[in-house]
């Protein structure tokens, strides 16, 4: 990422040019608005015919990522375009943050609590049950396969 984003860092790991150290900052006015989160996203070698892939290492309480941190969104699966750059795949996950669709969800029970009483799922996530997490946890998965082997 060459022009810098604000709450967005990406950089490339010293021993693998394609895949990248991410942490992208829980936006303002979010539910997730203080959380620092990490991510992993690793270039496969059909890029840019083929999507990115993106996982979050933080655990994190959102309706459209999974336990093992994989998300759903549809540029990293049939909307995705060679035309698409990094920069838009973060913001669009940074966007995801600001604004969780239940209607299509990864986590279904995370998808149904926040259907049934957003407050009450917010502060299941705040509470940070070693689970799932918001705000400001810095819990990282450990035992999970990377993207690069997926």
């Amino acid at each position: 990422m060459l022009e810098p984003v604000p709450g967005i860092k990406a950089e490339p790991d010293e021993g693998n040019a394609r895949y990248f150290h991410v942490v992208i900052a829980g936006p303002q006015d979010s539910p997730f608005e203080g959380g620092t989160f990490k991510l992993e996203l690793f270039l496969p070698e059909e890029y840019p015919m083929a999507a990115p892939k993106v996982r979050f290492m933080t655990k994190i309480y959102h309706p459209n990522v999974d336990k093992l941190g994989r998300i759903c969104l549809d540029i990293l699966k049939d909307k995705w375009s060679p035309a698409l750059q990094i920069r838009t795949v973060l913001l669009s996950i940074q966007a995801l943050l600001s604004a969780p669709n239940p209607d299509d969800p990864l986590a279904n029970d995370v998808a149904e609590k926040w259907k049934s009483s957003e407050a009450e799922a917010i502060e299941t996530g705040e509470s940070c049950d070693n689970i799932h997490c918001l705000g400001s946890s810095q819990v990282v998965r450990e035992g999970v396969p990377d993207v690069r082997s997926s």
